[in-house]
């Protein structure tokens, strides 16, 4: 413990605020997960399914509602305008309110059609609006904090409502006869309690709720963008509106939580691209394209492997997460397990396309992925049932990162005489190999004795090559630290 403190101590300042941003993200996620079981047995499958949609419905209406000014325009705008960050700081907060505010008026003298038109009631959707500016609120605070790599109130704060959410929402459902609504609620009054201190810390040091020059650039800025924040929304929350609507509320509910149990291995995906995409920008800044084949190549392995656990468990995971009924979720669990692999490729192929600015690109693959999802659904799922919805998303994903392969290629071309960082046939065979896997061992499911002959081979297998592991792992770490060191 003392060796792990002293190098602790010896880190940079950038290094650690990065391993304590690291682990707030790490941390909100895992609470999340290790309290989804408990929820999953306090409701049934029908109030978890509408609680997986209320969900769905808050990430449409924070682009909507607050065009997401926390991202994009935000961070831009901390930098570009640094002698006057505090300003505008307070003025974006003060937009943010004003669009909430604009839209909750709306709401209100309309809400009998809103109401109808996301099967939420009128308190659930006053939380979700109050939700959208809470959020939005703390990501402008966050985003400032890491920009000063003031990582200790983050942590805190962090910590705190990580825990107080799931405690507030456990002791309010269980004295509740609407419970989802009494869940929603346990969300709502936390970031309020938690989080609305940050706006008048932020307006009190820029002293400027409206500015007009800030106004205008952060809409001018943000509003093209929409499209391609909306279609990430769509792509990530439009299965379980669309079962719900299709199929029924308990269907929600189970494909809800297989998708989530899925989702897990996106901690690795932020992780990895926290560390590979400075990198890579690096790079292409030196023009160095030829050392990104083999360390985005060990990388994306990584990844497979990964994701491969996550399907080989699914069964004994999802007994865990929740009671039996919702057991017939582990034929979810695969396909979109595997549309998580699929998602790292925007931190592999993205990077050029925003280093060249070429973001309508990002947009257009975003929104064909989108419509082709709905699309799919629309055809699918009233065929094949709620499950078909899995395989739509691993389709729409496969699609999406198609796109950003070729967009990548053509920026590379473009830009560097013809030359390209990566042979499209490893991706390929990579990938191919992945998908036949992970489709191979959700076949052993109804033969656990199969399955877990071909867990203990691949563990063997694993404590051989564990000296090669390593290396390898070691590697890809010390790409921040190596980062770092230089920056």
């Amino acid at each position: 413990m003392g060796k792990l403190l002293a190098k602790y101590r010896d880190l940079s300042p950038m290094m650690r605020a990065s391993f304590w941003f690291l682990a707030c993200g790490v941390l909100q996620r895992g609470i999340s997960v290790i309290t989804t079981p408990i929820f999953t047995r306090l409701l049934s499958t029908s109030e978890y399914g509408q609680y997986n949609v209320f969900n769905s419905w808050l990430g449409i209406a924070q682009v909507i509602v607050t065009l997401n000014l926390c991202y994009g325009v935000y961070t831009q705008g901390l930098v570009k305008f640094e002698d006057r960050r505090a300003v505008f700081s307070s003025s974006l907060q003060g937009l943010s309110l004003t669009l909430t505010s604009a839209w909750t008026i709306v709401y209100l003298l309309t809400r009998d059609f809103w109401n109808g038109a996301m099967g939420l009631t009128t308190p659930q959707v006053l939380c979700m609006l109050s939700m959208c500016w809470t959020g939005t609120v703390f990501n402008f605070w966050a985003s400032d904090q890491r920009v000063d790599l003031k990582y200790q109130k983050l942590v805190c704060v962090t910590l705190l409502t990580s825990l107080a959410k799931p405690i507030l929402g456990i002791v309010l459902v269980l004295h509740a006869s609407d419970k989802v609504t009494a869940r929603i609620f346990g969300l709502a009054i936390v970031e309020l309690a938690a989080y609305s201190w940050m706006f008048f810390s932020q307006e009190a040091r820029g002293k400027k709720f409206f500015d007009a020059g800030f106004w205008k650039y952060a809409l001018a800025f943000n509003i093209p963008l929409v499209p391609h924040y909306l279609s990430q929304v769509v792509l990530q929350s439009a299965d379980r509106i669309m079962i719900l609507d299709m199929v029924g509320a308990s269907e929600a509910g189970i494909y809800g939580l297989a998708y989530s149990i899925s989702q897990i291995m996106t901690i690795l995906n932020g992780a990895l691209s926290q560390t590979l995409e400075p990198w890579f920008y690096k790079k292409i800044k030196q023009r160095d394209l030829e050392s990104m084949g083999n360390v985005t190549y060990l990388s994306v392995g990584m990844i497979a492997a990964a994701n491969l656990i996550v399907i080989a468990f699914a069964p004994e995971v999802v007994a865990i997460f929740a009671p039996p009924e919702y057991q017939e979720g582990i034929w979810v669990v695969p396909p979109v397990t595997m549309s998580v692999y699929f998602m790292v490729f925007l931190s592999i192929f993205g990077p050029f396309e925003f280093y060249f600015e070429k973001t309508k690109m990002i947009a257009a693959a975003t929104v064909v992925g989108a419509a082709m999802n709905i699309i799919l659904n629309l055809l699918l799922i009233p065929r094949f049932g709620y499950i078909a919805a899995g395989y739509t998303t691993l389709v729409c994903y496969i699609l999406f990162a198609l796109f950003h392969f070729l967009f990548m290629s053509k920026i590379s071309r473009d830009n560097f005489n013809g030359r390209t960082p990566y042979n499209w046939k490893v991706f390929a065979s990579m990938s191919a190999a992945f998908v036949l896997l992970g489709f191979g061992i959700m076949a052993t499911y109804p033969v656990p004795v199969l399955r877990y002959g071909i867990l203990v081979a691949a563990l063997i297998t694993a404590i051989i090559k564990r000296k090669w592991i390593a290396e390898q792992v070691r590697m890809i770490l010390s790409l921040r630290k190596t980062r770092k060191e230089e920056g």
